[in-house]
């Protein structure tokens, strides 16, 4: 078996992504659209370039949109939503 390597990108299972859609309440964490006004994306809080990880804690909810705004930075904005 592959061992992943740290910043790996790896497939959101789509359990997971329904998970962190219906805890944010089917909005977007920076805009607070929905759908169908947009398209909903998971989104690493921390980004995997910058260290974070693909734990369910540095998911959030973001639309395409500023999502593709955010890119690979950090938001200070967010928050993570648990602290391990």
């Amino acid at each position: 078996m592959k061992e992943k390597k740290p910043g790996e990108r790896i497939p959101i299972p789509p359990s997971v992504r329904e998970y962190v859609f219906q805890r944010d309440g089917f909005r977007c964490r920076s805009c607070g659209k929905s759908p169908p006004e947009v398209q909903l994306q998971v989104d690493h809080i921390i980004p995997l370039a910058q260290g974070g990880s693909n734990d369910i804690s540095n998911l959030q909810t973001l639309c395409k949109v500023c999502n593709q705004r955010k890119k690979d930075r950090w938001d200070p904005r967010f928050r993570r939503h648990f602290d391990l």
